[in-house]
């Protein structure tokens, strides 16, 4: 059943317990997440977004339970992935002739996913559909992930619908900030941003400015995934500003693969050599093939600095460095340091690959890396000891 979040407004989503992987395998879900969809009654009745695929017939059940479905006179699309339009094949079965609010390309990208020639009505920012006693406002946030993006403003109840702007993968059956650990939700919360949205953070800085120009009063932000933000809404918003703005924190992170513990010794000799000089940064150690890559670039991003490490294979670095460089270069880090190590045996040829990589991702390179032949002795580990002195006197 739905649950109400306001005298018109009834959340009527799904949370996902399951979930672990989102976007196939490229984002771990550790907590969960949910498919907020919304339902506004007023004299005209709409509905914002629906919910995954796999829950389109169980999320129209339980919509039927809460309105006649003839009785809901628009459908509200702020962005059509899958996870946010699955269930709306399933829906205009029962109401083929209900308009779709969406942008333009909006549009596009629903007739591309599901080959529908529905009742499309195409909105942009400014635009505004008019409910009775309450009115809609759209604003279009291109990029925001995806080109279709937009979010909807709700004036007397003064609610902003955020689609995936100011979400988490984050399931929890209290729906509110104010009920839940509020710690692990912005954990989550800088883990979406890192690896979602900070590829777009000039554009998200640009975009919170536009809506806070509009001095619109902001009683709750509602995104597609995770919690609502109730009590003091705007917490989210100062942290978008913040994460958007090259952030980080005074910390230091070293990833490396390794195959027979050569490139593990010399990530923790390196590492002492940081903290002899400097006690008061954070320095972390993590293994790309234990730990989970997304927390892994999570660290990264709140890094000011970060060292990849492994050994050289085949002439290169490990497929699985080989996989966190890309997706380090499509993160579109900002004012980050970095520099590469590794040990090798008959070829050393992975620093230099892993350097060139750092620097075609825009990162700054503090130094030249380190390669040590083998497995490192007491003299070649005090050398990356040195190296880590040298790294963080660097910075």
């Amino acid at each position: 059943m739905g649950k109400k979040i306001s005298n018109k407004v009834t959340w009527v989503g799904k949370i996902d317990w399951e979930l672990k992987t989102f976007h196939g395998d490229e984002l771990s879900t550790h907590k969960g997440s949910s498919y907020n969809s919304y339902l506004i009654r007023d004299k005209k009745n709409a509905l914002i977004d629906t919910s995954w695929i796999p829950y389109d017939k169980e999320f129209v059940q339980h919509l039927k339970q809460e309105i006649d479905l003839s009785q809901i006179d628009y459908v509200i699309m702020q962005h059509n992935e899958c996870d946010h339009s699955g269930a709306l094949v399933e829906l205009m079965r029962e109401i083929p002739n209900v308009p779709i609010y969406c942008t333009k390309k909006g549009e596009t990208i629903i007739r591309g996913h599901y080959h529908k020639d529905w009742n499309f009505v195409n909105v942009k920012t400014g635009d505004t559909l008019n409910l009775g006693e309450t009115t809609l406002t759209f604003v279009e946030a291109t990029m925001l992930h995806w080109p279709d993006t937009m979010f909807t403003y709700m004036s007397g109840e003064n609610i902003l619908f955020s689609n995936d702007g100011f979400g988490q993968h984050y399931a929890s059956e209290s729906l509110f900030n104010t009920e839940v650990d509020l710690s692990e939700v912005y954990t989550e919360a800088m883990k979406y941003y890192c690896n979602i949205l900070n590829p777009f953070s000039n554009l998200v800085t640009k975009k919170i400015n536009e809506i806070l120009a509009m001095n619109l009063p902001l009683a709750m932000i509602c995104p597609s995934h995770g919690i609502i933000w109730k009590d003091n809404p705007t917490q989210i918003v100062e942290k978008y500003l913040q994460w958007a703005n090259a952030y980080s924190e005074n910390q230091i992170t070293l990833v490396y693969d390794t195959m027979w513990q050569s490139t593990r010794l010399m990530a923790q000799a390196i590492a002492k050599g940081i903290q002899e000089v400097d006690n008061t940064v954070t320095v972390k150690i993590m293994s790309i093939v234990k730990d989970d890559k997304n927390d892994v670039l999570t660290e990264i991003f709140k890094s000011k600095a970060f060292l990849i490490g492994s050994p050289t294979i085949n002439n290169g670095y490990s497929f699985a460095i080989g996989g966190l460089l890309e997706m380090i270069k499509g993160l579109k880090f900002k004012n980050k340091k970095a520099s590469a190590f590794g040990s090798y045996g008959w070829s050393g040829d992975a620093v230099k690959q892993m350097t060139e990589k750092l620097q075609e991702a825009g990162i700054g390179i503090v130094n030249d890396g380190i390669r040590q032949l083998w497995v490192p002795d007491t003299k070649m580990l005090e050398e990356c000891t040195e190296y880590g002195r040298e790294f963080i006197k660097t910075l």
